[in-house]
Formats: structure tokens, C-alpha cells, sequence
């Protein structure tokens, strides 16, 4: 089993900036890769970025060029740096962890972000 705590969300105001953490325990071994996902007001979830064991990222459209991900393999934490921060990207953010052969998948309890004046 893997567990999963996000933390770093709150309140910003447009064009600021944010970082998020996420923090793994238990069976780390299992992890394959790992991501972030975000699901606003009346929206479905989405995926806004990922990154495998080998340090390969995957990145949304919508949010290219402003998030960046990263890990520390040594303290099995997850980050999100959230730069230029628009209202769009209020949403509550989830931590993903994708398992190694059987596909299952992790999720952390989700962090609150806020964009607004």
C-alpha cells in the first residue's frame, strides 16, 4: 500500500505563485510514476502534469510554460511549482502514484488553491 499527503495549497492572488508537496509512504517500491491533477468548479478532473521513475514530464497545455514538477527520490516527495497563477487554476489538486505491473492507482486526500483577488 502507498499513502500520499499533499500539502502547500491556499490562497494567491493572480500572477503569483505557489508550491505544492506530496508526500509518499509505505510500499515506495511499487511507484511507478507520478503526477498531479486538479479538478475545479463544475469541472471534471484532469491531469496537469506527470513524472516517471526514469525523470521523463508530461505537462498540460493549459498550464505549459507556468508548472513545473519535480521529486526528490530521497525524501519520496512530489512537487508542483506553480508560477503566474491565473483564476482558471483554482481547483483542488490531487497527488497520484501509478503502481508497477498492475496499474493501480494512489491518490492522496487533495489541497485546496485559490486564485483571486
Amino acid at each position: 500500500q502507498v499513502q500520499l499527503v499533499e500539502s502547500g495549497g491556499g490562497l494567491v492572488q493572480p500572477g503569483g505563485s505557489l508550491r505544492l508537496s506530496c508526500a509518499a509512504s509505505g510500499s515506495i517500491s511499487l511507484i511507478s510514476s507520478m503526477g498531479w491533477y486538479r479538478q475545479g468548479p463544475g469541472k471534471q478532473r484532469e491531469l496537469v502534469a506527470r513524472i516517471t521513475s526514469s525523470g521523463n514530464t508530461t505537462t498540460a497545455d493549459s498550464v505549459k510554460g507556468r508548472f513545473a514538477i519535480s521529486r526528490d527520490n530521497a525524501k519520496n516527495t512530489l512537487f508542483l511549482q506553480m508560477n503566474s497563477l491565473e483564476p482558471d487554476d483554482t481547483a483542488v489538486y490531487y497527488c497520484n502514484a501509478r503502481a508497477a505491473l498492475t496499474w493501480r492507482n494512489y491518490w492522496g486526500q487533495g489541497t485546496q488553491v485559490t486564485v483571486s483577488s
